[in-house]
């Protein structure tokens, strides 16, 4: 199996070929940096984003809040997890980086907040 990708580890986005060899290696080719590598393979066998999403506040002069997670998230769990988020309040005020979700689902990932809002 071989798939053209690019990669999004660093500012350079370098056109990476990724290919499994007979003994389950995988090969990577086109990166300018060691994460390219890393990403290619992560990519190949477990996709994971950062998320970044927006939570109600309840407040009418800053209604939301907006949030990312601190780590990258595993692709297919994403969809469940923006609908966890979606259904959340947020308790004003919040600096920025103040944990909104620890150890979402057990996967050591929390969501935090991307900005500071007074109350």
């Amino acid at each position: 199996m071989k798939k053209e990708l690019i990669c999004i580890s660093c500012p350079q986005g370098c056109h990476l070929t990724a290919e499994q060899d007979n003994t389950g290696a995988w090969l990577v080719s086109g990166n300018k940096c060691p994460r390219g590598k890393v990403y290619a393979e992560q990519e190949m066998t477990a996709p994971r984003r950062t998320v970044t999403a927006v939570i109600a506040t309840g407040s009418a002069k800053q209604p939301f809040l907006a949030v990312r997670t601190d780590n990258t998230y595993p692709k297919e769990a994403i969809p469940a997890l923006l609908n966890k988020l979606y259904t959340m309040k947020a308790e004003l005020p919040v600096k920025r980086g103040d944990v909104i979700w620890e150890n979402v689902e057990g996967s050591g990932v929390n969501v935090i907040a991307s900005e500071s809002l007074d109350a």
